[in-house]
């Protein structure tokens, strides 16, 4: 997995400490643990969580490092199907766009 620097890019002027836990600890600690969960599964987890809480920035991008560790549009939409059901409905149409943008013409 690539070293993670978002949260020094973004926050590590603002914000050092949540910088340095974002990138080293969650990214370079918890999500380097493959031979407990895979990065394809952590970032199911992940949008799954991300979604139900309606969180679409973050979502956007973890829709796009999904697709890195192999998630398909066919299976990113029958994610969001099922959640639609117990996260809500509006949160689905909101998130199908971001899935069109990050899959383009792929077919789903």
């Amino acid at each position: 997995m690539e070293k993670q620097t978002a949260g020094r890019d973004h926050l590590g002027k603002l914000a050092p400490k949540f910088a340095e836990l974002n990138d080293d600890v969650l990214f370079g600690q918890v999500w380097s643990r493959e031979d407990k969960l895979s990065a394809r599964d952590r970032s199911m987890i992940t949008i799954a969580a991300l979604f139900s809480a309606g969180l679409y920035p973050q979502l956007k991008a973890h829709l796009e490092i999904g697709k890195r560790h192999g998630i398909s549009k066919e299976e990113v939409v029958e994610l969001v199907t099922q959640l639609a059901f117990y996260c809500g409905w509006p949160k689905a149409w909101s998130t199908f766009p971001m899935i069109e943008e990050v899959w383009g013409s792929e077919e789903a």
